[in-house]
């Protein structure tokens, strides 16, 4: 089995421009993704996937690897699927996101390791949540699972909703997970993915995995313990001074 890491990176970010190229503490936040994919181990490789010549020279003058995708890609996955075509050799691709610059090694192999069942089509992270502030914010999404930790739906409110219990106990009624927006798939599948159409749940809630689920596929999770720190907006950087 065959593992390859992709880093989807785009210049043409509506909130953050340019944000693969942005300096932190020496280092592009492209090159310190990259280079924290490339410590984990099972991956036989990692390549950055991008439309933007500026994001390329940058991989190459760190010595990384790039694809050349096109510019009318909608998402990181339809990005993944360009090159796991591309790249027929691979059974397995990881879809690691550019925007984390500190992602753990120790995640992505714990992500890996869901494809040792031959049964797994889709693999995806989650993580208790513990304070109230996660639990009731709406741009954090949650997910509920099945007893085999497979997602039974993802969702921007707090779900399970509940019904006779009051809020401020609910966290110590039951235990809620939230997202961790990291991917793998098998490499037919993520093929499949690209050619099913937006569907109801996803434009609703806005959150492209409910697709998938929608049309059968199932999505294997595990728990981390470890938390991320995605940087969406300028003022995101602050969160890494802390």
């Amino acid at each position: 089995m065959k593992i390859l890491g992709i880093i989807p990176a785009r210049y043409a970010s509506t909130r953050f421009p340019g944000k693969p190229l942005v300096d932190i503490y020496g280092k592009t936040m492209i090159q310190r993704v990259y280079e924290q994919s490339i410590k984990t181990k099972g991956l036989a490789h990692v390549v950055v996937a991008t439309d933007d010549e500026r994001i390329a020279e940058e991989v190459t003058n760190f010595g990384g690897q790039y694809v050349m995708t096109a510019n009318t890609h909608q998402s990181g996955t339809d990005r993944c699927a360009e090159v796991a075509d591309k790249m027929p050799e691979y059974d397995i691709i990881i879809n690691i996101q550019g925007d984390e610059p500190y992602i753990s090694p120790e995640q992505i192999e714990l992500l890996s390791t869901c494809f040792s069942d031959d049964k797994t089509q889709l693999a995806t992270l989650i993580k208790e949540i513990n304070t109230d502030e996660e639990l009731f914010n709406v741009n954090i999404p949650k997910v509920v699972i099945n007893a085999q930790q497979e997602a039974l739906y993802f969702s921007r409110q707090t779900i399970p909703y509940l019904r006779n219990t009051e809020k401020e106990n609910w966290l110590k009624a039951h235990q809620f997970y939230k997202h961790i927006g990291i991917y793998g798939y098998r490499r037919d599948v993520l093929l499949a993915l690209t050619k099913l159409k937006p569907s109801t749940l996803e434009i609703t809630e806005s959150l492209e995995q409910l697709r998938w689920l929608e049309n059968g596929f199932t999505i294997k999770t595990k728990v981390t313990h470890l938390e991320t720190i995605a940087i969406d907006t300028p003022e995101d950087l602050k969160k890494i001074s802390k």
